[in-house]
């Protein structure tokens, strides 16, 4: 038993969607090769048809991604009935090095796991989409560590969560959830030592890559099943805010940008950071594609974006992709809970 402070509130057309069907080829965790050729970016661009009454949830939980990545990079696309190509934002510039334990960027609403490997076998990074803190909270910044592991937690809930609760929704809000699929905790949970701050699964997956926390970073539960039994008690955490990203991928520069979080003080502006980050970049300035950066700097996306002039624009990018048929059965109704899909691995302590 154990307090913590992460409940969070999910919005109501998301509690209130419902599709029948269970997902019949679930992807659990994106797992990528370290690269050793000293490039910083992993993954690949997918795009395809919704079909079979796929939502942009659905094809982003089928690819690991969460609801904000998964609408950003279809801007203007319906979440609940989507149509025409439909673009899955699989490939991520990794974080700053080191490139050890789990580092999480709140910007970018996403946890990446560099586990330990023995000599001479390949490392690897493994990442997942996050949901962080709703406005007005905060996740503290800087290095700690995992101090224990729970299945199944209780939750007995803050008196401060408990009173915005009150206020907001005018009911008064439970003082405890026992274990079980409908705590906001989840099934599993990871201890940090920054007080009250957990990394856990949630009862309301649909809610993952948004703003929902008290300060915890809930994933999908079928995630928080994969980590949880990757990782030990003592694993550093280090989290970050990082809302600019630059990386190379085989010498090809590129950049992401992530709506900055403004609860963080004392950080610079947007336009200060890409402009620090751009310096860093070798690049003679005149190749440096300023168009696209500005358009970045507007409209943040989650797809990494060629900074050199020469290089293709992300449509030319996109217009490359074999098209892809997103025909899965949707998760639906019962996959909006904590309990962790009964074709994940099994959940090692």
């Amino acid at each position: 038993m154990f307090v913590s402070s992460c409940l969070f509130k999910l919005p109501q057309h998301i509690t209130a969607w419902f599709v029948l069907g269970l997902c019949l080829q679930p992807v659990y965790a994106a797992t990528f090769d370290l690269p050793s050729d000293g490039s910083t970016v992993v993954g690949q661009l997918h795009r395809g048809l919704a079909e079979n009454n796929n939502t942009l949830l659905d094809i982003g939980r089928h690819f690991d991604l969460g609801y904000a990545e998964m609408e950003r990079a279809n801007p203007g696309m319906s979440v609940w009935t989507p149509h025409g190509m439909v673009v899955v934002p699989s490939q991520f510039i990794l974080p700053p090095k080191p490139w050890t334990g789990i580092v999480v960027n709140i910007p970018q609403r996403r946890l990446f796991y560099f586990p330990t490997v023995a000599k001479g076998q390949q490392p690897k990074v493994i990442t997942y989409p996050i949901s962080i803190a709703q406005e007005g909270w905060s996740t503290p910044l800087g290095n700690t560590r995992i101090i224990a592991k729970y299945k199944d937690p209780a939750w007995f809930v803050p008196k401060s969560i408990q009173a915005q609760h009150s206020q907001e929704d005018g009911v008064a809000f439970p003082a405890y959830f026992p274990p079980g699929p409908d705590n906001p905790m989840g099934m599993l949970a990871l201890q940090t030592g920054f007080p009250g701050i957990f990394i856990h699964g949630t009862n309301h997956p649909w809610g993952v890559g948004l703003r929902t926390s008290h300060g915890c970073m809930h994933l999908y539960p079928e995630d928080a099943a994969s980590l949880f039994s990757m990782v030990k008690p003592d694993t550093s955490v280090h989290v970050i805010n990082a809302p600019v990203l630059v990386g190379n991928l085989a010498g090809n520069w590129m950049m992401s940008i992530f709506p900055p979080v403004k609860e963080y003080p004392d950080q610079a502006s947007l336009n200060d950071l890409v402009n620090q980050s751009l310096m860093k970049v070798p690049l003679d300035p005149d190749k440096i594609a300023v168009g696209r950066v500005s358009t970045l700097i507007n409209t943040p996306t989650p797809i990494p974006v060629a900074l050199d002039i020469d290089q293709p624009a992300p449509p030319e990018v996109l217009n490359t992709i074999t098209a892809e048929s997103y025909s899965f059965t949707p998760y639906g109704e019962n996959a909006n809970a904590a309990q962790v899909p009964s074709d994940a691995p099994a959940v090692s302590p």
